[in-house]
């Protein structure tokens, strides 16, 4: 009974130590999360100021070069403007320690080729989310909020002569928190829609998915690229189309990625000798057997015929 006992602490230690090491790295990651709001919420005025200025911009291309401020509509609207920009900011700052923390925790469970393998999408990851919100950024959101203030129009002003025929005027009085609500979402959005090529890539490695069959799924993966568009750009079709353009080519480009994945995995396996392109050739002696079997009873039937006629 002793012995069963200690068989089953010494099988749990492992586990134990597996659990006290990933609460290390989480409150380690929690700490630099910390620090790196901190640090965005000492300076979310020019932070907030650099997230406006693509609205400045599509205001000052339509002539209103007057004030492109944003209003507070709640009395407590800028300080969750700040928390919003903080949090954002810290997670900004904190994930290249976060990775660091997860490839600690991780690497020592992997095999050699293994951490080969799963470094580099973790180092393609935040690059392409990077990149996904550079684009969206500077390419789609001015192109949005050039749509959106679109509908504006100006109206009769009351003055000391009667107007008779008054005009109602539109005029962009926007809420500081809904203005960065929907920055956000475009830069979210956009981010992890440019981490297709990296997760697709990924399952090829793992053999969840291959090369003929994403090239079969075109027109599905067609038909989703252009509800994706339309749920998070703006009703405005040179954004849709823009958008569809961007994630099919790298829809295509993650095929790409996988058949190369697949190529370097059969040059692998010829290496490593579990198949040859001359044994190929040559075919299965099982086969060849049963073939030479049925030919010499196929012969065999054919004398018999002979000899009864």
């Amino acid at each position: 009974m002793s012995t069963l006992n200690d068989e089953i602490e010494d099988s749990s230690a492992p586990l134990i130590e597996h659990l006290a090491e990933l609460r290390t790295r989480l409150i380690h990651s929690a700490i630099a999360f910390i620090i790196g709001m901190v640090i965005c919420f000492t300076v979310w005025n020019p932070i907030f100021n650099f997230l406006t200025r693509p609205l400045c911009d599509a205001m000052a291309a339509r002539g209103q070069t007057g004030d492109c401020g944003l209003i507070l509509i709640k009395l407590q609207e800028g300080f969750f403007v700040a928390i919003s920009i903080s949090l954002l900011g810290g997670l900004f700052l904190a994930f290249p320690f976060i990775s660091y923390q997860m490839w600690r925790f991780v690497a020592p469970g992997l095999y050699r080729n293994e951490k080969g393998a799963f470094l580099p999408f973790l180092i393609a990851s935040p690059v392409m989310f990077l990149l996904g919100a550079s684009f969206a950024f500077y390419i789609i959101t001015p192109l949005a909020f050039d749509f959106f203030l679109g509908f504006q129009q100006p109206g009769s002003v009351l003055g000391e002569e009667e107007v008779t025929n008054g005009i109602a005027g539109i005029a962009f009085q926007g809420s500081a928190q809904e203005y960065l609500s929907l920055t956000i979402k475009f830069i979210v959005a956009f981010g992890l829609c440019f981490q297709l090529p990296v997760l697709l890539t990924l399952m090829g490695k793992a053999g969840l998915v291959s090369s003929e069959g994403l090239g079969g799924m075109r027109k599905y993966a067609s038909v989703a690229i252009l509800v994706l568009a339309a749920l998070v750009t703006p009703p405005d079709v040179i954004t849709q189309v823009i958008l569809f353009v961007v994630v099919y080519g790298l829809y295509e480009v993650s095929i790409f990625l996988v058949r190369r994945v697949e190529t370097k995995r059969e040059e692998q396996l010829r290496a490593d000798g579990y198949y040859d392109d001359e044994d190929a050739d040559l075919g299965d002696p099982l086969e060849d057997e049963f073939e030479q079997d049925d030919d010499i009873a196929a012969h065999l039937d054919d004398d018999k015929d002979r000899n009864d006629t």
